[in-house]
This record gives structure tokens, C-alpha cells and sequence, in this order.
């Protein structure tokens, strides 16, 4: 079944449509999930918890492509789920070592009531600016950002998928991320 057939389940509110969507994007997702938490039983329930918000999402928003849709769901819940593992002293994953790395290369407001209403406003600036560098950023180069700071695969995972050392994979994504730190900086935002 096509991904537009899947989409068109859903918006028939036709229960199939997490049946093929678990058959088709199960071991996608839960790749996502098991990267940011390595806990079986989360990343399960995050990948679980994916089809419901689709399928709360659908309709009104259609996705024009539904394995970027649903990763973006994925690992938005393995993030929250991180986050109450953490607050609970359980963690793992691969999250403190990414947010260090992109820490020196995106702004992290923290404080008060204001810095929050900032922070809220500043999110969507962000986050367009990100996009507007990645699309001129050359597809390797990218898609090995992407790999590492979305999907939360580990060095060695994307050093051998690109067939680079890690030392090599390190001074690349060291470099991307000191032009995205200029780039934001051009954009106006600040670190």
C-alpha cells in the first residue's frame, strides 16, 4: 500500500490505517525511538503512541510526506519521554551527547516568565533558519546532520553508514556546526 492510500485511511477515519502504518513504518520509528531512549519498553510505546497522534492528526493536516510526518512524531515523543526519564533519574540514550554538541551552535534561553514568552516566539525563527541552512548545505553534509542531531544515531552508526572514520565524522559535523553558528549569527540570532 501506497503512503497516499495510507493517508487516504486515515482521512476516511478507517481503522486500517494504523494497521498498514505499523506494518510499513514499525522498524522506522522505532529506530527512532530506541536511538533517543534504549529502553525497549518506551521506544515501543512511543512507536504506539505515533499512530495515535497520526491518527488525531489526521485530518485536518494531511502530510505531504508521511515518513518525515511520522518520524517528527516519534521522536517529539521520545523527546518528552527522555525528558520524564530524566526527571525520574532513569535516562540513557544518545540526548546529553547531541544537545552538547549542538550547544556551542544554538541559542538555549532560559530564565524568567519573559524568556519563555521569547523563547516561544523565537522557536518558529529558529527553527526556519535551521531549515534555510540545511537546504544549503550539500545533500551529504546535511543528510549526516540530520542523521546525528534528528535522528540521535550514534557517530559510529553514521561513520560507518558514510564509510568515514569517526575522527573524520567528528571534524565534519564540528565544521557544519560552526557554520550553522555563523549562519544563525548572519540570521540575526544570537548565541
Amino acid at each position: 500500500m501506497t503512503d497516499e492510500q495510507i493517508i487516504d485511511l486515515y482521512w476516511q477515519r478507517d481503522e486500517a490505517a494504523i494497521h498498514e502504518t505499523d506494518a510499513r513504518y514499525h522498524g522506522f520509528c522505532y529506530a527512532i525511538a530506541w536511538r533517543l531512549l534504549r529502553l525497549v519498553e518506551d521506544a515501543e510505546e512511543c512507536v504506539n503512541d505515533t499512530w495515535l497522534r497520526a491518527w488525531a492528526s489526521m485530518p485536518p493536516h494531511r502530510p505531504t510526506v508521511l515518513r518525515f510526518f511520522l518520524a517528527k512524531i516519534t521522536r517529539n515523543l521520545s523527546l518528552n519521554r527522555y525528558a520524564a526519564n530524566r526527571a525520574e533519574k532513569r535516562g540513557g540514550g544518545t540526548i546529553p551527547e547531541v544537545l552538547d554538541e549542538l550547544a556551542e551552535s544554538v541559542p538555549d534561553p532560559k530564565g524568567s516568565a519573559e524568556a519563555k514568552v521569547i523563547e516561544a516566539e523565537a522557536s518558529q525563527a529558529l527553527k526556519d533558519a535551521i531549515n534555510r541552512f540545511l537546504a544549503e548545505t550539500p545533500e551529504r553534509e546535511r543528510n549526516i546532520f540530520l542523521r546525528r542531531y534528528f535522528y540521535g544515531e550514534s557517530v559510529k552508526d553514521v561513520a560507518e553508514r558514510y564509510q568515514m572514520t569517526d575522527n573524520n565524522l567528528m571534524v565534519m559535523m564540528s565544521r557544519t556546526r560552526k557554520k550553522l553558528r555563523n549562519f544563525l549569527e548572519k540570521e540575526g540570532i544570537t548565541l
